[in-house]
């Protein structure tokens, strides 16, 4: 299953040229419902204020990085689906985000096929669990 189009989508990374070449790749998928956050702080800020369907968020930030930006979001109420962009796959990354709750991993550098297949997987999983 393919997710919604009009799903709104939070990317999270403190590189600008990320979140501005991910988020035209998920406009070229046609999601236009994107919002970027600078960093983990700011997407928790964001979250706050407004619901996400998806979060797309890098591994590596500072202060705070992606992987305790997974594990607030977790701790909180719901369970938004979550995506790990990594540009250093360590089986040991890889397992405690598996155990904290991410839902898929995309290791840079990426394609648009790889976003697309990525995604649609995150909602294929979420159906099955319902």
């Amino acid at each position: 299953m393919t997710a919604d189009l009009n799903l709104s989508i939070l990317v999270v990374d403190d590189s600008s040229a990320m979140t501005r070449i991910i988020r035209e790749m998920l406009r070229k998928l046609g999601y236009e419902n994107v919002d970027v956050a600078n960093g983990g702080k700011t997407a928790l800020e964001k979250m706050r204020t407004k619901s996400f369907g998806l979060v797309i968020s890098d591994w590596n930030m500072e202060p705070m990085t992606g992987y305790e930006l997974l594990r607030h979001v977790r701790a909180g109420p719901g369970q938004i689906p979550f995506l790990m962009v990594t540009a250093e796959a360590h089986t040991e990354n890889v397992l405690a985000a598996k155990k904290a709750g991410v839902n898929n991993f995309i290791v840079k550098p990426f394609s648009l096929l790889t976003l697309k297949v990525k995604i649609d997987s995150v909602f294929a999983e979420k159906d099955r669990s319902l």
